[in-house]
């Protein structure tokens, strides 16, 4: 019998976001572009700033799924610095989404947003981060994203 997975809250990384940048219908899909210009990471044990660089590179595919993949970092309050690498994916109804791409607010349970984070770090406190699988929920804004990030046990 396969054991249940649990898991833990561990954080939460509020990221703050630019105006989005198209490349366009690359095919497979609409390529955006995100830039992520700062926010910061609550939580019990990690606590810091999100730094002013990074973006989320996202493929809007025809059925509107979209497909996500955030690269940036942020520094612990005790000066340790973690690049963050965040895969998941965004959908729901079509006119939720639509408002979201125009900056309007939309309740986020109505939106499926799920991502499986990865991070690095040389700074030995912070190695569990690189040892452990984690699972995260997040809700889109207007000028930023909110990631509830879980440990998975």
């Amino acid at each position: 019998m396969a054991t249940e997975l649990q898991t833990r809250y561990v954080f939460t990384i509020t990221a703050r976001i630019a105006e989005v940048t198209s490349a366009g219908d690359i095919g497979a899909g609409v390529r955006r572009i995100v830039p992520i210009v700062g926010g910061e990471v609550r939580g019990e044990t990690v606590n810091g700033k999100v730094l002013p660089f990074g973006a989320d590179f996202q493929i809007i595919r025809p059925s509107e799924l979209i497909e996500l993949e955030a690269k940036y970092a942020f520094e612990t309050d005790d000066g340790a610095v973690v690049y963050v690498e965040n895969k998941g994916i965004r959908f729901g109804p079509v006119e939720l989404l639509e408002k979201l791409k125009r900056g309007e607010p939309v309740d986020p349970k109505l939106i499926y947003f799920r991502t499986v984070p990865r991070f690095e770090t040389g700074a030995e406190k912070y190695r569990w981060l690189m040892e452990h699988i984690f699972i995260a929920s997040a809700a889109r804004h207007a000028d930023r994203v909110v990631i509830d990030v879980h440990q998975v046990l």
